[in-house]
């Protein structure tokens, strides 16, 4: 017996849209040759077996998240790319990519506020991130020496600041908690 028969849809039907998570339509963009080049909808129709209408909802979905970006080519054509983000190093700024499930956990997190206020949050979670990375064994005392001054997101106090960012930060991929006293976070990430 078919799976499609155990589901209850006719074997020619579409596939369900819930099987189309936004991780399925970033690993169109992460699997395909040539990395720079943007996607159109049917480039994601075809690698997914998707209608028109689910590819546009999960493409506009992650545009939204802050993880694509997209433009209009055209009367009637659009493309999606993975943006080029900025991000501090030691010598300055530099563009570097940053992997599309940790902007997609970053939208996803759960951070308190909307609109401007958020995105304030955010932006602080992605600097903690950041932080990491560049710094793989970190306790919270230098996450609020080294990034709360530059991104206070709105908060007065550091410890106001980690009572919202740190619990983010942790449920982000590659983050880890020392279970020792001194609270270390380990980015495991490559």
């Amino acid at each position: 017996m078919s799976d499609s028969a155990d589901d209850g849809r006719d074997e020619n039907s579409p596939p369900s849209t819930a099987t189309f998570t936004t991780e399925r339509v970033i690993s169109v963009f992460e699997t395909r040759r040539d990395l720079s080049k943007p996607l159109t909808a049917n480039d994601v129709m075809e690698a997914l077996g998707c209608s028109r209408r689910t590819a546009h909802d999960k493409l506009d979905e992650l545009v939204e998240q802050g993880v694509l970006e997209t433009r209009k080519v055209g009367a009637r054509s659009r493309i999606w790319w993975v943006p080029l983000v900025r991000r501090r190093d030691r010598e300055g700024l530099s563009d570097l990519p940053r992997d599309p499930l940790v902007e997609i956990s970053i939208a996803n997190a759960d951070l308190p506020g909307s609109g401007e206020l958020l995105e304030r949050h955010r932006d602080a979670l992605r600097a903690s991130y950041d932080y990491l990375v560049e710094h793989p064994d970190t306790d919270h005392g230098t996450f609020l020496n080294d990034v709360f001054p530059e991104h206070p997101a709105g908060y007065t106090t550091a410890d106001e600041w980690w009572d919202a960012i740190g619990p983010a930060l942790e449920s982000l991929p590659n983050v880890e908690i020392a279970s020792d006293s001194d609270r270390v976070w380990h980015y495991g990430g490559g």
